[in-house]
């Protein structure tokens, strides 16, 4: 019995050590990745001399809202605008054509086996490859520096990504479950909207968030198709960087600004992520 008692308690005690040390591991990797965006906000309430100052400041004396206020007056925060109209334009639109795509592709084989592949490989092609082409393309149509080209843009770029995921997501949905609801009556949108979309949800969600950071992110076209009236949140923290100086004050705090909204769709939609990530996405 005492040796019993022995050994229950070792292996307690190994379990709480290891407990421990999982622990400190995670803190380590959560001070590592979360170090940047402490090191960004510090930077955008610091004073000019504070962010110069060697050995750096790491607790501004004398922090200040004031470069946000410059930003509001001067109206930068414009393109923050533009950068949430086309990105969750381009979102919701790819999302609608791309599940439609996806849900063909995997429930009638449309193409044969090799479209999806052919169709994710369009994904592969560098931006910069096909940039100036389309700039041309623009210039002919007249939509250089306007909403309908950069969202047109955005949608195709990001269709084969949302296509691929839906497929596999949705092959991942027994296809006999769909067919119960069409015998018992259900026409085939009622089959979607009662039974397909319901079931894949998380995948739904995490698709729609990837899509939108890269709509959100994207700098390449932005920087080549844009001027000044739909002037996006990427290209604008670009305009600081100059020869002469650099504003980094201003620069921290429009990039304060703009991580907001992937901020708060990550963070509403986290719940979904982790899930959505792991679901037959991966299928070929």
């Amino acid at each position: 019995m005492r040796a019993t008692a022995t050994y229950r308690r070792a292996r307690v005690s190994r379990k709480s050590r290891f407990t421990a040390a999982r622990f400190f591991v995670a803190l380590i990797v959560l001070v590592i990745f979360l170090f940047p965006v402490y090191w960004l906000f510090i930077t955008s309430v610091k004073s000019s001399s504070e962010i110069f100052a060697r050995p750096p400041v790491w607790f501004p004396a004398d922090a200040s809202l004031g470069v946000f206020g410059v930003l509001f007056k001067d109206g930068d925060v414009w393109a923050i605008y533009n950068s949430l109209i086309i990105a969750t334009t381009s979102t919701v639109v790819a999302m609608i054509l791309g599940t439609a795509a996806a849900y063909s592709l995997a429930r009638f084989r449309t193409g044969g086996q090799n479209l999806a592949i052919w169709i994710i490989s369009q994904r592969m092609i560098p931006p910069i490859v096909i940039v100036f082409p389309i700039f041309l393309l623009f210039v002919w149509l007249g939509w250089v520096d306007s909403y309908v080209g950069l969202i047109l843009l955005y949608i195709a770029f990001n269709l084969p990504y949302v296509i691929w995921m839906m497929r596999g997501y949705i092959e991942d949905i027994p296809i006999e479950v769909e067919e119960s609801a069409l015998t018992d009556g259900c026409s085939r949108w009622q089959a979607l909207r009662k039974i397909v979309f319901p079931m894949a949800r998380t995948g739904i969600f995490a698709t729609t968030v990837f899509t939108f950071i890269f709509a959100w992110n994207e700098f390449v076209f932005a920087l080549i198709l844009t001027r000044t009236e739909v002037l996006t949140f990427p290209v604008l923290v670009t305009h600081y960087y100059g020869a002469q100086s650099t504003f980094w004050s201003k620069i921290a705090a429009l990039s304060v600004l703009g991580t907001l909204p992937v901020f708060f769709a990550v963070a509403t939609l986290q719940r979904f992520l982790v899930r959505g990530i792991t679901m037959g996405a991966v299928k070929g």
